[in-house]
């Protein structure tokens, strides 16, 4: 799929699922959600969740620090674009979105907003890798992400601790594009 159109494809489905094992994956797959965040799984078995994902017509994003057996380097986007296609990956590492970025991949950088500090070094990290997509944790502070979509026209994903529909409506209204979460009552929204 060509960069531009997964892009638009992942901001048309503005509710994300995110799943951290097969049944969520399973679940996942039967929502209406348009892409899937993976953000579970080994090198010898994420291929067959990108594929199982893509058959059901869904983007495979594919959180690529968290799955075991690939480490945080430029290698591990390579290895997992070629064998497995995803039309995505996340990575909290801004070399690594750099280089997926590079492969044409979606890319989207995981920001975990701590503090004022990490706040404040966003902005770096955001220029080393370029993401098409900013993804914010915890995505329930609206106050945090209006500031971040203020000062960025990278658009935001707030995500992490979203459980109910006040809570997507508040990021929403902040300024996020798009939501994430591990809950299927999500999805269903």
């Amino acid at each position: 799929m060509q960069h531009e159109q997964a892009c638009h494809r992942l901001l048309d489905s503005p509710v994300i699922a995110a799943v951290k094992d097969d049944a969520g994956l399973d679940a996942a797959l039967q929502s209406e959600c348009g892409a899937i965040f993976l953000l579970y799984g080994s090198a010898a078995g994420v291929c067959a969740q990108v594929e199982k994902v893509r058959r059901a017509g869904k983007l495979a994003i594919v959180h690529i620090d968290l799955i075991d057996g690939l480490s945080g380097r430029e290698a591990a986007v390579d290895a997992l674009e070629v064998l497995c296609h995803p039309d995505g990956i996340i990575s909290t590492k801004p070399v690594v979105v750099r280089r997926a970025r590079h492969r044409g991949l979606l890319t989207v950088q995981r920001a975990f907003l701590l503090d004022s500090l990490s706040l404040e070094n966003l902005p770096a990290q955001l220029g080393v890798g370029k993401p098409d997509f900013i993804e914010v944790l915890p995505g329930i502070i609206p106050r945090v992400i209006a500031r971040i979509t203020a000062c960025t026209e990278t658009p935001v994903i707030a995500g992490g601790l979203i459980k109910y529909k006040d809570e997507v409506m508040a990021a929403m209204g902040a300024g996020a594009a798009a939501v994430s979460s591990s809950s299927p009552a999500v999805w269903a929204m």
